[in-house]
This record gives C-alpha cells, sequence and structure tokens, in this order.
C-alpha cells in the first residue's frame, strides 16, 4: 500500500466520494473575513511576546461577536452547496443510532443506577431501583424537564449520600464547564434551598451524610484551585475553605476511597502530583498530608484493609510501579514494591476488590487486565486476541464482589460491556451497542495494525480499518487521525458514524504517534519538548506503508 492520499476535510471527503448524490457547484468570489490586528504586548520570564488577536478573547466584546457572526455567515455560504447533502449524512448516522437506549445497570449501596434516553429527547433520565432490577422505578432526575427553557444544559457529578437519601449534581447552562451544585432530597423529592456557584460540578459526601466537600474554579481562568467544606441546612457563604492550591501549574480535587475510608484531596500537574487524606467519619479534622510534592514524582493511592496501595515512577519507574505501605506510615521512605518496574509494561491503573486485585497494563500497545487473587493462589490475564481493539474496566463501585465489569470494542466491533467472574472466570456480555439500518455487519469489515518507518527510524503503530470490498491502490481516499500529547493515548475503537466513511471506500486509520502513551512511558517522553516531530512525519510515514 503505498502513497494514499490523506485528506482532512470530513465535507470534502464526503461530498468527493458520494457515490448515490453529488452536491452542486460551490460558490466563487466570495472573500473570507479578515481580523483586525490589535498589537497586544505579553511580557512572562522576561520574554515579550506580541499578540495581534488577543482582543478575540472579549467574549462580550460587540467587535469580537460581530467577527464571529462574519465568519460564520462565509461558513454559510461556501458550504451552501452542501447542504441537503450534510442533512442526508446526518440523517444516515443517525438512522444507526437507537435513540431509546439505556446503560447496563449498576450496582451501589443497596441500589441499581440506570441512564436511559427516550426516543426523540436530547437529555437523559437517571433513575435507580432497590435490591432488585425487578423494583419499582425511582427516577432522580428527567433531564428533559430541566433543560427546558434552556439553549444549553448540562447535568454532571452526581453524588449520592451514604444514606441513600440526599443527591448532589451539578448544572451547567452556559457551557463553559462551570457548574452550580444543588442539593436534592430523595425521600421528598425537593430541592434543598442552599445552591453552590462556581465549582466543577462534582462534589463528596463524608460519611455523617450532612457534610459536602467540593472544588471551586477560579473565576478568570477556571483552574480547579480550592476545596470547600459544606454543612447542610446553611448557605454556601458559610462554606469552610479547607484547602488553596496556590502554584498556577497545579489543579486540585476531592474524593472518596472505594473503601469508603478516607477523603483524599488530589493535586497534579504534569509531571508531579501530591496527595491528602482525612478519615471520612471525621470531616472536620485536618487533612494530612500523604506524600509532600517532589518535582518528577508522580503517584496515585488505593485504600485497602489497613494498607495503602500507590501507582508511582518513584526510583525512575518511568512506567510506574505498584508500591505499599500502611496506613500510619504513608511517607515514601516507607514504600515498598509489590509489582516492581517492567521496561516493556506500562502499568495504568488498579481496581481493588475484596478478594481481588485487579491490574489494568499496557504491553506492545495493547490493554491487559490481570486479576490477581490476594491470598496469592490464583492469577491470570483475561484473553483478547487482537490487534486492533480496546478493552478497559468498566465501572466497578461495589467493594465486596466476585464481579468485574470490563468493556470491550475493537474498530470492527460495536463497544460491548461485560461481566466477568473472576472466581469461575466466565463472562457474560450484557451489551452489544445495537446499530440499526439493517445493513451492518461486522464481517464486512476489516482492521489490521501496520507498522511505519518514521524519519529516524523508528517504528510507528497504525491501525486501521475498511470494507473487505474496497480496492486498494494509490487512488484510493484515506481520513487519518493522529494525535499525540500530554501522554493522551488514541485507542482503536468502534464508530457508527465512520460508518458512512467506510461504506463510500475510505481507509479510516489512526496512527499512534510519540506524545501518547500507546508504548508506553517512553513513547510520551520521546514526543515532548525537543523531540518532538514535525507534522511532516505523518505523510511521509504514510508514503512508506
Amino acid at each position: 500500500m503505498k502513497k494514499l492520499l490523506v485528506i482532512s476535510a470530513v465535507t470534502l471527503i464526503f461530498a468527493t466520494s458520494c457515490k448515490n448524490k453529488e452536491p452542486s457547484k460551490k460558490p466563487m468570489n466570495i472573500t473570507a473575513p479578515t481580523a483586525e490586528k490589535i498589537e497586544k504586548r505579553l511580557e512572562k520570564h522576561g520574554d515579550v511576546r506580541i499578540d495581534n488577536y488577543y482582543w478575540l478573547n472579549q467574549r462580550e466584546n460587540e467587535e469580537v461577536i460581530d467577527y464571529l457572526e462574519r465568519e460564520n455567515d462565509y461558513y454559510d455560504k461556501m458550504t451552501a452547496h452542501t447542504k441537503d447533502f450534510q442533512t442526508d449524512l446526518f440523517e444516515e448516522m443517525k438512522s444507526r443510532i437507537k435513540e431509546d437506549d439505556e446503560s447496563v445497570p449498576y450496582k451501589y449501596n443497596g441500589y441499581y443506577y440506570i441512564t436511559r434516553f427516550e426516543k426523540g429527547k436530547d437529555y437523559p433520565i437517571y433513575t435507580r431501583k432497590k435490591d432488585s432490577l425487578e423494583s419499582e422505578e425511582e427516577v432522580l432526575f428527567n433531564v428533559n424537564e430541566m433543560a427546558e427553557g434552556h439553549s444549553y444544559y448540562n447535568l454532571s457529578g452526581l453524588s449520592v449520600s451514604p444514606d441513600n437519601t440526599k443527591v448532589s449534581f451539578g448544572v451547567d447552562t452556559v457551557s463553559r464547564r462551570n457548574y452550580t451544585i444543588y442539593i436534592k432530597d430523595l425521600v421528598s423529592g425537593n430541592l434543598l434551598d442552599e445552591n453552590i456557584p462556581l465549582t466543577t460540578g462534582g462534589s463528596t459526601w463524608a460519611n455523617d451524610n450532612q457534610t459536602l466537600f467540593y472544588t471551586q474554579k477560579d473565576e478568570q481562568t477556571l483552574r480547579s484551585d480550592k476545596i470547600y467544606r459544606h454543612r447542610l441546612g446553611t448557605s454556601s457563604e458559610e462554606d469552610e475553605l479547607i484547602f488553596t492550591e496556590e502554584d498556577e501549574t497545579f489543579g486540585t480535587y476531592i474524593y472518596k476511597t472505594k473503601s469508603k475510608k478516607f477523603l483524599v484531596i488530589g493535586c497534579y500537574s504534569t509531571l508531579t502530583s501530591e496527595f491528602r487524606v482525612l478519615n471520612a467519619d471525621t470531616p472536620f479534622e485536618e487533612f494530612k498530608v500523604f506524600q509532600s510534592r517532589e518535582r518528577g514524582l508522580e503517584y496515585s493511592i488505593s485504600h485497602f484493609e489497613d494498607s495503602w496501595y500507590i501507582l508511582t515512577n518513584k526510583d525512575k519507574a518511568t512506567n510506574f510501579k505498584l508500591m505499599k505501605t500502611s496506613e500510619d506510615a504513608t511517607t515514601q521512605e516507607n514504600w515498598v514494591d509489590m509489582i516492581p518496574h517492567r521496561n516493556d509494561v506500562l502499568l495504568e491503573d488498579i481496581d481493588i476488590f475484596k478478594d481481588y486485585l485487579v491490574v489494568s497494563e499496557r504491553k506492545n500497545g495493547l490493554n491487559e487486565i490481570k486479576i490477581t487473587r490476594w491470598d496469592g493462589t490464583n492469577e491470570y490475564y483475561l484473553p483478547f486476541n487482537n490487534e486492533t481493539y480496546t478493552a478497559y474496566v468498566s465501572v466497578n463501585p461495589e467493594f465486596d464482589s466476585q464481579i468485574l465489569r470490563y468493556g470491550y470494542n475493537s474498530l470492527t466491533t460495536p463497544a460491548s460491556v461485560i461481566d466477568f467472574n473472576m472466581e469461575t472466570k466466565e463472562q457474560t456480555v450484557l451489551k452489544e451497542t445495537e446499530v440499526l439500518g439493517g445493513n451492518f455487519d461486522k464481517n464486512n469489515y476489516e482492521s489490521k495494525r501496520m507498522w511505519a518507518n518514521a524519519e529516524d527510524g523508528t517504528k510507528i503503530p497504525v491501525t486501521m480499518v475498511y470494507r473487505k470490498d474496497t480496492k486498494i491502490d494509490e487512488n484510493t481516499p484515506l481520513l487519518l487521525y493522529a494525535y499525540g500529547s500530554y501522554g493522551s493515548t488514541s485507542d482503536p475503537y468502534f464508530s457508527t458514524v465512520r460508518l458512512s466513511l467506510l461504506d463510500r471506500g475510505f481507509i479510516y486509520a489512526t496512527a499512534h504517534v510519540r506524545g501518547g502513551e500507546y508504548l508506553g512511558r517512553g513513547w510520551y517522553e520521546d514526543g515532548k519538548l525537543l523531540h518532538k516531530k514535525t507534522p511532516s512525519l505523518i505523510l511521509w510515514m504514510f508514503q512508506n506503508i
């Protein structure tokens, strides 16, 4: 396969390859609007930078709004000839999606929680059932009703109190990730009078069912920088500030351990982390620093019985390792190795159950899930026989359970939710995303992983999918996606929308370039700072497949 055509303008891609309808010719002689240059001098650390378009960040400025409206008008005119085609594509893509769908229920603290959608409606309905799926449904939120009268509405951060009688949640009606937290009494069905503005939307209950912790944002930058404590029945103006992240390169958040014993304040930057812990039974005491921040030291913590489990890069463990320490001795000189560092395996995460430790790993770019009994009597990996799949541990809030819920999908297989019995090794596919339309057959598509030679000789993994009847030559159109930064990995996944490309003779490919962690932490390090490669690598790479 050589010299495949790389195209990134999706509308153009569809328009030029549609076999059923050709859009009319695009308009000519339309001049694009030009933003005015207004010099702005910015100085940081003695370096001066001139930004001629700084003025465009003034969201309420009439001149900014006018310019954006002219940009939108230009877009409308330039794409007017594709409007019917866009409508047809939208209806085609929409027809594959099941609108009256619902999530697989998960059990937490005596209740099964379900999110469902109704046909023709835009927002979810959150419900729960007590003890059994046969119990009467209790509607927590019908977001369709709550969103009436709003041009934008997002509800997130649902957090149910330990006694199951209250739920806190965040609402954003502006689309700026700026949430106001509200609290609903699940016994009466009424909202409490108090509300908390300018938050991340998430919140965490102490074990007394009366104390709520939340993260507030800086009003200008929206950086998460403050942790507050709220007492039910009081105004948010009386909330106590318990932690401020002063370093502008750090953000902060708060959560409760799966064991429900500790509240944890986390602080994070690109390469450094720090945690503070407090017994969730005593929310008015002081948080204790777990391990003070050291530049370059990254770690995360999980609690089980009387010990902490630390996922960390300590001692130059580039791909991370798992360490352990007691509740009473949390600083790093007390940490001892449990799963050692491996040069060829990235240790991504752990999940703790009463009888099992579940470890999420990545080897040679592929997800692996390892299951180990705490007593050491059994240890094994879940089997995955593919090179273009994604597998991940899903929602597992119950601590005392032998069932591991995980997700699986590939470039040719719709997303599945699977329950795996860690004792018997039996698994049940609870749901495979249904592709409507009647003409989808995953056997019509083929996926593969290839390795392309970069200019410096490094092998770059590329996953791709196409219809088996697609003729592949120098004229075959290819849509290539590539992103590599911040250690974010682009795993292969199934997409119903992508079928509109594949069915029109396209190849869809993802280049797992350096900057992500597809091939381990070193893959990220090799794609940053002075190691960065120019975008021309992508074109060069595909000319040499």
